[in-house]
């Protein structure tokens, strides 16, 4: 069984925010530092705590969007500067274009590359990818010049988990949907590509070494993440 799961596999397709990169939440003491804020000043915690966060839990139940939550918490954090911050991607390059290779999950690059040296095709499909982290910021990044196809609906203006948001993906891979394994961390975007036949994966954000192991699996790849960052080849099936 695992092996048809797997030979027809041709790509791995990621979200960016949240499943390449660490989550806002996890790198508030980095993002104090870089803004010269107190240790502490941040307090809204997502899913790491959604009781201390009011406003996620209202984007988790769709009374807002994702794009609503994250331009609130932009304007927060730049009002405690002093400044009027109308989009996310001020709040992103000021905390984060520094040294943006230094919030990418350590599980990302070996992931990435073990899919590559297999031979599958690699993709980017966000929603938000230059409107938050900001097109300057994007292009620098080493980590993305591997990947064959970046989906991002700055541009296209179609959402996850709108159906054509992963067509038009697809059809850039030249690939079936059942070709692709997929990863996310929100849900509705997970269940938007199994709608439409994908091997879509839920990141979950305080877990994630569980799914980037089933993904090694689906792509048929003989390894496992024993540990943050830490890849080991596993004996084939």
């Amino acid at each position: 069984m695992a092996g048809q799961i797997t030979e027809a596999v041709g790509a791995l397709v990621l979200d960016f925010g949240s499943v390449v990169t660490l989550t806002m939440f996890e790198t508030h003491r980095m993002t104090e530092e870089a803004l010269g804020l107190p240790a502490g000043t941040l307090t809204w915690m997502g899913p790491f705590d959604p009781a201390t966060d009011p406003l996620w839990q209202s984007m988790q139940r769709d009374e807002i969007t994702e794009r609503d939550y994250w331009l609130t918490r932009a304007r927060e954090t730049g009002a405690l500067l002093g400044e009027d911050w109308t989009e996310m991607s001020q709040f992103v390059i000021r905390a984060r274009g520094a040294d943006a290779e230094r919030v990418i999950r350590p599980e990302m690059p070996l992931l990435v590359e073990a899919a590559r040296k297999a031979g599958k095709k690699l993709a980017i499909l966000s929603n938000e990818l230059d409107l938050f982290f900001g097109k300057e910021l994007r292009q620098s990044l080493d980590f993305l010049k591997p990947f064959d196809v970046i989906s991002d609906a700055t541009y296209t203006k179609i959402l996850k988990p709108d159906p054509r948001a992963y067509q038009a993906c697809l059809d850039d891979l030249g690939l079936e949907a059942a070709q692709w394994v997929f990863i996310d961390d929100q849900m509705r975007n997970v269940k938007g590509g199994l709608a439409v036949g994908m091997r879509a994966l839920h990141l979950e954000v305080r877990n994630p070494l569980p799914t980037f192991n089933h993904a090694l699996e689906q792509l048929g790849i003989s390894a496992r993440f024993t540990a943050p960052g830490v890849l080991h080849e596993t004996e084939k099936v």
